[in-house]
């Protein structure tokens, strides 16, 4: 039988078909691909996905008068919104053309067309000689609810080597997000390469041991841990994330979550009140002490960091920068001298003063280079400059607060996205972290929070599904713990769903029995629907569970 267009995920706005599930387009080795100027991107994707799964050339339609063949036909039309497509696929003309607004609509009814292939179509190679592929007659027709669907990926807590992360942008790519967000530098390690300053990723890129659970566990990884991407690691992501129409947004946090950047470079800490040239990089979990020292040598070395960062994200692929800016400590700053003067001779009132004036000199600093900071929502502390963006990770408040005030939002509450949190109550979960977040749950979250203004809803972009990875120490673990929740989120973002209480839960239930198959294929270590395979689970490994609902913050 022929994949049928109603299992798509996420669910389109629109299918039309199939009138006759007997009637299906065949593709093979004359199958076609005529691809419009300014559709490239999808046009060499299908060849290297459809290709490989099924060895299919695709080759450019022949000369005019040559005999009819099936083809695959990718168009533009501007009537229609940048990221949205129609897809019609139509066994009397032997066509399947993908339309989109733009480069980006194209590319994601690609995607679409490569879920009504059936699972087959995500393998690298094919399985089987039999018969060649085929697509059941129908239309699609759909565009995204948000422009921001993204995932953050925590590199620095432990780090994904290259590959690792452009399988991720594929995978990001299969579920039609658009937005990686990689959180490059924390206390645990520094994972970009800054030419002008060596000893960030000498020194800052590796940690002794690990600790192996919650930060409360008696358990440790003595094996060092570490890795870097070079310049051109970097120059490669982007690019690879570009053709897939996925923006890649670089994190380097300040002035908390330093401590690898102070124990490379000790003038960067508080030398006043702490011994920096003693610290290490950090091989714990948890909320560190150490912070930036409010000097402008500081801020020097960290333009210098930024102008090299901007370098290798672009402004057209990479329109914002992330600064991080939570969780950090005053007591050092308290103690500090240095850190006092700095207060009085700005005028900033206080610790938390200090702290705005940080956020606010990187935000003018990128403004003027044509970029947007975004920052954790501690950074509404103090107030922000007027086209500063806003993550809400503590619960909707901070941005709700943000959008009321005239501010653009990403949602990524804690409570509700944070993939890290543990899947299921019991002692088989491994590493237990945070608060039950079932697929179900995950399915139900509603990024804009009811009682914003209208003006204030127009100002959330979309959400995040945010990765820590402190308790994932390779790939197969992120994968437990991101699929399949990531494949019910990516809907939540995509598709134009009911409120969370009438969404269709079952459906999507059923539409995922045919979306495992899809992980497979990809070789995605996701966790069973029935719970964890026996080599997924941790035993013994203390984490941290916290019980009953989350509160809707």
């Amino acid at each position: 039988m022929n994949p049928d267009p109603t299992d798509l995920i996420p669910a389109p706005a629109r299918v039309e078909g199939p009138h006759d599930r007997t009637r299906a387009l065949r593709l093979d080795a004359r199958t076609t691909l005529d691809a419009a100027p300014g559709t490239g991107t999808t046009e060499r994707w299908l060849r290297a996905t459809l290709g490989a799964a099924f060895r299919l050339p695709l080759h450019p339609p022949p000369a005019a008068g040559a005999p009819a063949a099936t083809g695959i036909r990718l168009r533009l039309d501007g009537s229609l919104a940048p990221e949205a497509y129609r897809l019609r696929v139509s066994v009397a003309s032997g066509t399947a053309e993908i339309t989109g607004g733009g480069p980006a609509g194209v590319f994601w009814g690609a995607q679409t067309l490569r879920q009504l292939l059936g699972p087959e179509a995500f393998r690298r190679a094919p399985l089987t000689a039999g018969p060649p592929p085929a697509l059941a007659e129908c239309t699609v027709e759909d565009a995204p609810r948000f422009a921001w669907r993204g995932l953050m990926l925590d590199v620095a807590r432990h780090f994904m080597p290259k590959d690792d992360v452009l399988r991720q942008l594929d995978l990001l790519a299969a579920h039609k997000l658009n937005v990686l967000h990689l959180h490059l530098t924390d206390d645990q390690g520094w994972r970009v390469e800054i030419r002008r300053h060596p000893r960030l990723t000498e020194v800052g890129a590796w940690r002794s041991r690990t600790k192996w659970g919650h930060r409360a566990s008696p358990y440790w990884n003595d094996t060092p841990h570490g890795g870097f991407y070079t310049q051109d690691d970097i120059r490669e992501i982007v690019a690879y994330a570009a053709d897939r129409h996925i923006t890649v947004v670089p994190e380097i946090d300040l002035p908390g979550h330093s401590q690898a950047a102070i124990a490379a470079y000790p003038e960067l800490g508080n030398t006043d009140v702490v011994d920096t040239t003693a610290l290490t990089v950090w091989d714990t979990w948890g909320v560190n002490p150490h912070v930036l020292a409010p000097t402008e040598a500081v801020l020097r070395f960290y333009e210098g960091v930024f102008e090299e960062i901007l370098d290798l994200f672009p402004a057209e692929t990479s329109p914002f920068v992330h600064i991080g800016g939570d969780e950090c400590p005053k007591d050092q700053w308290k103690a500090s001298p240095t850190a006092q003067a700095r207060i009085a001779e700005l005028g900033v009132g206080d610790e938390d003063g200090l702290q705005s004036w940080f956020v606010r000199h990187f935000d003018r600093w990128l403004a003027t280079r044509g970029r947007r900071l975004i920052g954790w929502d501690e950074i509404l502390e103090g107030g922000l400059a007027e086209g500063a963006a806003v993550a809400s990770w503590r619960g909707y408040a901070g941005g709700i607060a943000a959008a009321e005030a005239g501010h653009d939002v990403v949602m990524c509450p804690e409570q509700h996205v944070y993939l890290d949190h543990r899947q299921a109550p019991g002692d088989d979960e491994p590493m237990p972290i945070g608060y039950v977040r079932t697929l179900e749950d995950v399915h139900r979250f509603e990024p804009v929070p009811p009682g914003l203004s209208a003006a204030a809803a127009a100002r959330v972009l979309g959400a995040q599904a945010n990765v820590w990875t402190e308790v994932m120490e390779n790939r197969a673990r992120v994968d437990y713990q991101v699929y399949p929740r990531l494949a019910a989120f990516a809907e939540v973002v995509w598709s134009a769903l009911p409120a969370p209480a009438d969404r269709d839960h079952a459906d999507f239930t059923r539409r995922m029995k045919i979306h495992y198959r899809r992980l497979d294929a990809l070789g995605v270590d996701y966790r069973p629907p029935a719970g964890p395979h026996p080599w997924q689970r941790r035993p013994g490994v203390p984490g941290r569970p916290l019980e009953g609902p989350p509160p809707n913050v």
